[in-house]
């Protein structure tokens, strides 16, 4: 909640006294709603993608400005999957939930790829648009467009509620405060996620009074399981003799990452990342990381143990049938997942970090077979050998020499926003992520990395932060838009490109379902080609950015070095590394 002492001016009076001046000196109305709450929830950045009915929120924002009044930073952004996207890699580095609004239902429909990304990844924001409910004739003018263009049966929570936590429409001014608390507070519980609220035109231009007792929104209570069941969990983990630790996303919440590492060093308990894994959860270096294939442990294994793991088996039946489960999330079940099958034994249901640490001690308590753990210990204390790609002979230069050089170039603290598809485990693999932070892979559809990448950096502006990204994935971002915000917002990116020429993944598909097919045989794919796409280093010419092509070998660190410098100096560099595969 803003401190009225912070709001004292030059002209002597107190905090209170001037947010009683603004209320008699302007029409507050619902624009002003929305940013008093944006206040109290201690929102930093309000994402924009323009549209006509932001009006009242930009004139609260003016009077924010003309007063000196603390509040939200306002970014204009010329793509709705940008706006969504830089929230999403906002929250991905702060953890605090951030407003996006947009226009309408086109603006969110446009917005809705990186909406639906933060669904699947868990990100909490809250996403706005409106509709007009009386259509000028009440007296208050939305304008014509909403009666001719803009409408659509049902509401625009209808159309949002099928990749969104919860939407809703607001009906009056009155509660639009409280919405917004209520949105907010909403997105941030477990399961996390996006919500949306529709504010009509006719709310947000309706008078509103400040609340009385407007008070600062608490943070989310902890839940960690009772003693009872983490005795129970306990005796499973100190009775099983080749226990397997799976993880996907333990590293996104809250000190997930270093208590995965207390718990699986406690017992001695290999980890396994799959390849569905969306962060660094554990450090690659660590001789307890066994890499992304977990067949030959599943194999073995007496008891499985999956810490925020959504999808541990392809297909689904493939659980092993004589193996006990032990789930430890927040949220087991996922309610986006249209079928998942987990097969538990028993779950622990929680916030990871403290549920982990919870169970670590419990372990102790029960009593740890210290012959046992010690056996794990040296069965385990060699690394695996990461398998090698098969060498090729096309032209062009390796992709895991490429994740290999930026790893010894980056800044150790560096993130890296992963987009790629077919390389995805090369850069997974081979970046060998030891920190919290250092890997995150970008969810849902094709096309948010940019902005992702951006929303981190804007977060934490001395972090330096990379792109990977394929071509077929950066062209399905909005490149002007982003390359335009990272000039103007002064967010330098390093942007690699994997450039294969070609959508791989579609023809890999095409492969696995017609491999003696007429395609195959006559050489004619189709959803491939990507050989007659632009210069795409060329693309950073219009924004003074600075743009590369590599394509020989021993031209692959020196075009890294020189990008990271301008990085370093302020300058966004796309570098085009044509790849062998």
């Amino acid at each position: 909640m803003t401190d009225a002492a912070q709001l004292d001016g030059p002209d002597g009076l107190d905090g209170l006294d001037r947010l009683d001046r603004l209320d008699r000196l302007d029409r507050l109305d619902g624009g002003e709603a929305i940013l008093a709450a944006c206040r109290d929830l201690g929102v930093d950045v309000v994402f924009c993608s323009s549209g006509s009915e932001w009006a009242p929120v930009w004139e609260a924002l003016a009077r924010q400005r003309r007063d000196g009044v603390p509040g939200p930073r306002y970014l204009d952004l010329m793509h709705e999957t940008l706006a969504v996207a830089m929230s999403t890699g906002y929250t991905l580095a702060t953890g605090r939930p951030q407003l996006v609004l947009l226009h309408a239902v086109p603006g969110l429909l446009q917005g809705a790829n990186g909406i639906h990304g933060a669904l699947l990844t868990g990100v909490p924001m809250v996403v706005a648009s409106a509709e007009s409910t009386t259509y000028g004739e009440t007296g208050s003018d939305p304008g014509s467009q909403w009666y001719r263009n803009l409408s659509i049966v049902g509401g625009p929570q209808a159309v949002a509620a099928p990749f969104t936590k919860w939407a809703t429409q607001v009906g009056d001014a009155s509660t639009l405060y409280g919405h917004v608390v209520r949105a907010a507070e909403l997105a941030r519980r477990a399961p996390a996620g996006p919500v949306y609220l529709n504010v009509p035109m006719e709310v947000l231009l309706q008078p509103w009074t400040r609340p009385a007792a407007a008070r600062p929104v608490p943070e989310p209570g902890a839940r960690v399981s009772p003693h009872s069941e983490l005795a129970r969990a306990a005796g499973l983990l100190t009775a099983a003799r080749r226990p397997v630790i799976l993880t996907e996303s333990a590293g996104r919440h809250p000190d997930g990452f270093e208590a995965l590492v207390e718990f699986a060093e406690a017992l001695e308990i290999p980890v396994v990342e799959p390849q569905s894994a969306v962060c660094a959860n554990f450090p690659r270096t660590h001789r307890l990381h066994r890499g992304g294939d977990a067949t030959a442990l599943l194999d073995e294994a007496d008891l499985i143990v999956l810490v925020c793991c959504r999808a541990p088996y392809y297909p689904p039946s493939n659980r092993p049938a004589d193996t006990q489960v032990l789930v430890i999330d927040d949220v087991p079940h996922r309610p986006y997942v249209d079928y998942q099958v987990l097969g538990a034994d028993q779950y622990l249901e929680g916030d990871i970090a403290p549920t982990l640490r919870a169970l670590t001690r419990s372990v102790h308590e029960v009593g740890v077979d210290s012959a046992l753990v010690a056996q794990r210990h040296t069965e385990y204390a060699t690394p695996p050998v990461p398998r090698q790609a098969p060498a090729t002979s096309s032209p062009g230069i390796d992709p895991a020499d490429v994740v290999d050089c930026l790893r010894e170039l980056l800044d150790p603290d560096a993130t890296v926003i992963d987009e790629t598809i077919t390389h995805a485990r090369t850069v997974q693999q081979r970046l060998k992520a030891d920190r919290p932070g250092r890997y995150s892979y970008v969810q849902g559809g094709l096309g948010q990395g940019i902005g992702v990448a951006l929303g981190v950096k804007l977060a934490d502006p001395a972090r330096e932060v990379a792109l990977t990204v394929g071509d077929g994935s950066f062209l399905y971002n909005p490149i002007v838009q982003s390359l335009s915000a990272s000039k103007s917002l002064g967010l330098p990116l390093l942007i690699v490109v994997f450039n294969n020429r070609q959508y791989l993944s579609m023809k890999l598909n095409h492969l696995r379902f017609y491999p003696e097919g007429a395609a195959v045989r006559e050489g004619d794919f189709r959803g491939v080609d990507l050989s007659e796409q632009p210069d795409l280093a060329a693309l950073a010419e219009p924004f003074g950015l600075l743009g590369l092509s590599l394509s020989a070998p021993d031209d692959l660190r020196p075009g890294l070095e020189k990008a990271l410098q301008a990085v370093r100096g302020g300058t966004t560099a796309i570098v085009d590394v044509r790849v062998t595969r």
